[in-house]
């Protein structure tokens, strides 16, 4: 979990949608923009940036277009990633507009899981959506994954993150895992957090 907006520019860099200004990157083992660094990480913005008037299929579609697949690999990829974020048969064919924005937080979601990714880049992912309803998505344990979310509201990652990371100017000033907040009495919040970084310094 990392508040803030430097949270976000990191996501971006991240999944290549943004340029650093200098240094070497390295995210699921690849160094170089190609192909394959895509198809292993999965990125949703916190602005997904699908036409509402798409369908989810349509938009889904647009997805899974540079994988290459063939149609029948292509609707089962679809199909999928369409019921892993609860987007049910009578939804994909209607435009996303009608569904309101939960739907188009869950299309977005959706589309990042098609290429089913090593790493999951996600800016404040499924806001809209019931708290308990957003901790079942986000919670993917069919295979090994790693999943980067930025989120101003730490405590609301209760139950899906193991690791709490915080940027202050520029830099990382905490890493550490949930249960070193647990040790210090500290909260899963921005404060709690805070007030974690001097302590891991000492």
């Amino acid at each position: 979990s990392l508040p803030d907006a430097a949270a976000s520019m990191l996501l971006r860099i991240l999944a290549g949608v943004a340029r650093m200004n200098g240094g070497s990157l390295e995210v699921a083992g690849i160094r170089e923009q190609s192909g394959d660094r895509q198809a292993r990480i999965g990125y949703v913005g916190r602005e997904p940036g699908i036409p509402d008037w798409l369908t989810p299929r349509e938009a889904l579609e647009i997805a899974v277009a540079p994988l290459g697949l063939r149609r029948p690999d292509a609707a089962r990829a679809i199909d999928a990633a369409a019921a892993r974020a609860a987007i049910v048969a009578d939804e994909l064919a209607r435009p996303i507009r009608r569904g309101g924005r939960s739907l188009l937080e869950r299309v977005a979601f959706a589309s990042a899981l098609i290429p089913d990714p090593e790493v999951l880049l996600l800016d404040e992912p499924l806001r809209s959506l019931e708290p308990t309803r957003r901790a079942a998505l986000l919670h993917l344990p069919e295979r090994r994954r790693t999943m980067l979310l930025a989120s101003r509201h730490p405590a609301s990652e209760a139950g899906i993150c193991t690791h709490v990371a915080l940027i202050l100017s520029g830099r990382i000033a905490v890493v550490a895992p949930l249960s070193r907040l647990e040790e210090e009495g500290l909260p899963l919040s921005l404060p709690g957090i805070e007030a974690l970084a001097p302590r891991l310094r000492a």
